[in-house]
C-alpha cells in the first residue's frame, strides 16, 4: 500500500448477484490504483455469497446483512463499517478498466470541496454507447426531471468522443459513485427511505444545497450491464422512480420555487399516466397513481424531513437546466445533449 495516497474503498452492494460477482470481480481485481479495498454489501441474498467470496475471492472482505435493506439503507448499514478517504459505491454489473480510479481521486484531491464524481458510464454490451444510468454525467432540469449528457430520456448517443471534456455536474449515477468520506456520513448518507432509485441524486442535490461540487472525470471509463435488479420497463421501477422524485422534490427545492414546481410536477405526472394508458401500458398508469397515493399519505412527513434540511446560500447550481427537459425532447425535438446548449464548467 502507498501510504500518500487516498485510501478508497470499493464497495459492491449484492442482492442475489453470484452470477454478476463471478465474472465482474476478476476484473475489478486488476485495478491499478496501489491504496484500494475491495468490499461487498450483501443485501441478505441468502444464496450462499458469503461462503462464495471466502472461496473464490478471499482478497474482498464481506458485510452480510440479515435483511435486504434496499440501495440506500444497505450502503449506509455497509458504510458505517467501513473507514476509508474515499466510497466507490460500485454497482454488482459493473465491468471496469485497470486504470479507472486514479484519474477520478486525481481529479477529486484537486479541490476538497469536491464531494462526488462519475466517470463515463457506457454500455457493457453495445460499448460504443453510453449506458442509461449516468452516461457521461447527471443533470436535472428545472421541474426535477433527471437526464443525463449522452442520454436523454431513452434517447441514447453513441460515443463519438463528443462529451470528453470533463465537468461539474449535478448528481453522479449510483452505478459507480466516488464519494468523499467524511462528506457522505456528514450529509446522513443516502435517504434509506428511498430504498432504491433516486437516491444518489438526492444525496448529491443535498451536498450541492451546501455549496459542494459533483464532477465527472471523463479520462475513467467503466461499463454497465444495467438492470441488473430491475430492468426498464418494470412496474415497481416506474413506481419508485414517480415516488423518488417527488420525494426528492419536496425535501430539496428552494422555498421560493417549491409550490410552483410540485403543482406543474403533478399536473405532467398526470399526462405521463395518460400517454401510458395511449400505449397501452397499464401496468404503468397503476404505479404512477400509486406513487402519488404514496406520497399524498406521506406529505406531512416529508414536509418535516424538509424542514429538518439546513437550507444554505451557496447552493452549487452547475448542471441544472433551466428549461423543462420535456419541453426541449418532446415538442423542441432535441434528442442529444449538445442540441441543448447547455454551458457546462469545465474542471481545471
Amino acid at each position: 500500500m502507498e501510504k500518500n495516497l487516498p485510501l478508497v474503498a470499493v464497495v459492491i452492494l449484492s442482492w442475489k448477484g453470484q452470477h454478476f460477482l463471478k465474472r465482474f470481480l476478476p476484473p475489478l481485481l486488476k485495478t491499478t490504483y496501489p491504496n484500494a479495498e475491495y468490499w461487498v454489501i450483501d443485501n441478505a441474498s441468502n444464496d450462499g455469497t458469503e461462503d462464495f467470496l471466502k472461496s473464490n475471492f478471499p482478497e474482498v472482505k464481506s458485510i452480510i446483512l440479515e435483511e435486504n435493506l434496499g440501495f440506500a439503507g444497505g450502503y449506509n448499514e455497509g458504510l458505517k463499517k467501513i473507514k476509508a478517504d474515499y466510497y466507490v459505491l460500485l454497482n454488482q454489473d459493473v465491468e471496469v478498466e485497470p486504470d479507472w480510479i486514479e484519474p477520478v481521486i486525481a481529479g477529486m484531491e484537486k479541490d476538497k470541496n469536491i464531494s462526488a464524481a462519475q466517470p463515463l458510464i457506457l454500455d457493457e454490451k453495445n460499448r460504443d454507447y453510453f449506458e442509461y444510468a449516468g452516461a457521461a454525467g447527471g443533470f436535472i432540469d428545472k421541474l426535477g426531471y433527471p437526464f443525463c449528457r449522452g442520454r436523454i430520456f431513452d434517447s441514447l448517443e453513441k460515443n463519438e468522443n463528443q462529451y470528453d471534456e470533463s465537468i461539474e455536474i449535478f448528481w453522479a449515477t449510483g452505478a459507480c459513485m466516488f464519494v468523499r468520506a467524511d462528506d457522505f456520513h456528514e450529509a446522513g448518507g443516502l435517504d434509506k427511505d428511498f430504498f432504491a432509485h433516486m437516491e444518489e441524486i438526492d444525496l448529491c442535490w443535498r451536498l450541492k444545497n451546501k455549496g459542494k461540487r459533483i464532477i465527472c472525470i471523463t479520462e475513467s471509463k467503466v461499463y454497465h450491464v444495467g438492470g441488473g435488479s430491475l430492468p426498464q420497463g418494470n412496474p415497481r421501477k416506474t413506481f419508485l422512480n414517480f415516488r423518488n422524485s417527488l420525494r426528492m422534490l419536496i425535501k430539496n427545492l428552494p422555498d421560493q420555487k417549491f409550490k410552483r414546481t410540485i403543482f406543474l410536477r403533478l399536473i405532467l405526472d398526470g399526462i405521463a399516466a395518460l400517454k401510458s394508458l395511449s400505449e397501452g401500458k397499464f401496468s404503468d398508469i397503476g404505479a404512477i397513481l400509486k406513487a402519488h397515493i404514496s406520497v399524498y399519505k406521506e406529505w406531512n412527513y416529508w414536509l418535516k424531513k424538509r424542514k429538518l434540511l439546513k437550507k444554505h446560500n451557496d447552493f452549487n447550481n452547475n448542471g441544472l437546466y433551466d428549461k423543462s427537459i420535456i419541453y426541449s425532447y418532446f415538442i423542441k425535438k432535441y434528442k442529444t445533449f449538445k442540441s441543448l446548449n447547455i454551458k457546462t464548467k469545465k474542471i481545471d
